[in-house]
Order: structure tokens, then C-alpha cells, then sequence
């Protein structure tokens, strides 16, 4: 799974926002907002990845074992998922 290349993570106000870019703004009417771990997966899955892969680079990054970080990828990527911007 990877994010569209047609969003793209900017950092507005100091907050950490997706934003739809080229023709996808015409039809995607909003931002996403991202935290700190939020904004860590974006980048992460810029590439493709697994879920498994960004529980393993949350475990990496932040001091969180293995069960909680699957949730916490599973609920990311569902929701990117849900807005139409994943790709799987």
C-alpha cells in the first residue's frame, strides 16, 4: 500500500496537513490534519509498503511495542483508506 501521488504532506501554521494537488483538487474538497505519528506514516508510505512493514518502522521510531503499533497503522491507513487516498 502507498498514498496517491496526488496528495502531498504540507506543513501550514504548524500544523501538518495533506492536501490534494493537479486534477484531484478539482473533486477532493478538504485536508486532512496529521500529527507527529500521522505525518511519520505519510512519509513512510510514500513508498509502498506493508502494514506489518509501518508497524516494524513505528516500533523503530517511537518506543511503542508491536501490538499497539499495528492498531495504530491499521486505523491510519483505514482512514486514508475511507478518504479515497491509499492505494493498495
Amino acid at each position: 500500500m502507498k498514498v496517491k501521488s496526488e496528495f502531498v504532506l504540507r506543513e501550514v501554521g504548524g500544523e501538518k496537513i495533506v492536501v490534494p494537488v493537479g486534477k484531484t483538487a478539482a473533486f477532493f474538497h478538504g485536508m486532512i490534519t496529521l500529527n507527529e505519528t500521522g505525518a511519520f506514516l505519510w512519509q513512510f508510505f510514500t513508498e509502498e509498503h506493508t502494514a506489518d512493514d509501518g508497524a516494524n518502522a513505528l516500533c523503530a521510531e517511537y518506543e511503542v511495542d508491536k501490538k499497539k503499533a499495528r492498531l495504530h497503522v491499521d486505523k491510519f491507513l483505514s482512514t486514508l483508506f475511507d478518504a479515497g487516498v491509499l492505494d493498495e
